[in-house]
């Protein structure tokens, strides 16, 4: 497709809305038919190439000519205030915006925390987990209940509180933070929830250079102090940042999504319940069927590319749909049905390439140990307002639910 062809899509303003709670927005598919690689405009101002197509969108995600640093002039972003640039500019860059080697020198020593056997080790204590609120909303004696609160968002939380070391007692201060720092509410709101939250975990690495214990950043300060005799503060409190807030808000969203959609495909649900090792199946299914953090791949180019026939110009910003991806027809047939037995693996929800979400592997555990749990111990679980009537996150950059009212 030549470029002029693409600049005649360039009618659609993003964000745009998912008018239905599970399916893209119709625009999505319309632009990955007809030019899988498009010129959009953005509320914010400014155009940027969208990618929609499977492997239009792979072929970006791996490519180094794509930056993912925010602070670079032209990144595409949505919320491109003056304050919001200024306030991003002025702090290091957590793992996500580098690139490069600085990149993989950031990634590399984390990477151990989250591999398949470490993950293994701590399934007891995610069961564990799991256990415990299930058990309190069974004997709280209260119905409807909001899974929300009652189990979607308190199991990831205190996963990831128990893996950096963060008290679980400050779970609230954070899991507020992090949800203002995603919606799409004032700026001054969200810029303040970044530097309170930063500030927050400044102390924390501040504490855990005296008071180390038995969790992810102690063992990375034990680790530089041994190979490079010193410790990178503000590094760590970078990948405290990130790992905090990517680590509880996705998983606790898929959580709430993926029992709606269960509950809402019986006959999808009858299936991992009477085969429990088909949940993890299910759980790539579930991942493709919302792609939740859809935009947040976005990058700039940094040389002249052509991908998919279409040359995109140095300087020129690029958002990579992983949602429009995840449902291509070309990849994954029928991609509006539900389907756990699909083996969806390719999915783009934990993005693709060097900047593949590196906490994936405890997403997943999670998100099965919680469904298998779930709907064994709580067979008769139901919603309690109509699937359509429930609060979603429109108006979030991750995808989800408000609330999540169930009884049984």
């Amino acid at each position: 497709m030549t470029n002029s062809v693409a600049d005649e899509r360039a009618g659609l303003e993003l964000p745009v809305s998912r008018g239905c709670p599970f399916a893209p927005p119709t625009a999505y598919e319309r632009l990955r038919e007809q030019a899988p690689i498009s010129k959009v405009r953005l509320t914010s101002g400014g155009q940027a190439w969208w990618v929609s197509g499977h492997e239009e969108a792979r072929a970006v995600l791996a490519d180094p000519r794509f930056s993912s640093d925010k602070r670079k002039d032209g990144f595409p972003l949505f919320n491109l205030d003056a304050a919001t640039l200024r306030l991003q500019r002025s702090q290091p860059p957590v793992m996500l915006s580098m690139d490069g080697a600085e990149h993989s020198a950031a990634r590399r020593p984390v990477i151990s925390e989250f591999t398949v056997k470490r993950l293994a080790a701590l399934r007891p204590r995610i069961q564990d987990i799991v256990d415990h609120f299930i058990d309190d909303m069974l004997t709280a004696g209260q119905r409807p209940v909001d899974l929300v609160q009652a189990l979607s968002l308190p199991v990831p939380s205190l996963v990831i509180c128990e893996l950096l070391g963060v008290p679980y007692t400050d779970h609230e201060f954070f899991q507020s933070r992090t949800t203002m720092m995603v919606s799409r509410t004032s700026t001054a709101d969200r810029n303040r929830a970044f530097i309170e939250l930063r500030a927050y975990l400044d102390d924390l690495v501040t504490r855990k250079e005296s008071e180390p214990g038995d969790d992810l950043l102690s063992r990375q300060i034990a680790r530089q102090r041994r190979e490079d005799g010193a410790v990178d503060h503000t590094g760590l409190v970078s990948l405290a940042f990130l790992l905090l807030t990517a680590g509880h808000e996705t998983t606790a969203n898929m959580i709430s999504l993926g029992v709606v959609a269960l509950l809402t495909h019986p006959e999808q649900l009858a299936l991992i319940t009477a085969d429990p090792d088909k949940t993890a199946m299910a759980v790539e299914e579930l991942l493709r069927y919302f792609t939740i953090a859809d935009t947040v791949t976005s990058r700039l180019a940094t040389e002249d590319v052509r991908i998919g026939g279409v040359s995109i110009k140095a300087g020129e910003g690029v958002i990579v749909s992983g949602l429009s991806a995840s449902w291509d027809p070309a990849v994954f047939t029928k991609p509006g049905n539900l389907d756990v037995e699909r083996g969806a693996r390719h999915h783009l929800a934990f993005g693709f390439g060097p900047h593949q979400c590196l906490g994936q592997n405890l997403a997943r555990v999670e998100l099965q140990i919680v469904f298998d749990t779930l709907f064994r111990r709580i067979p008769a679980l139901r919603l309690a307002v109509p699937a359509e009537d429930l609060p979603y996150k429109t108006d979030a950059v991750v995808y989800g639910v408000h609330e999540l009212p169930v009884t049984w």
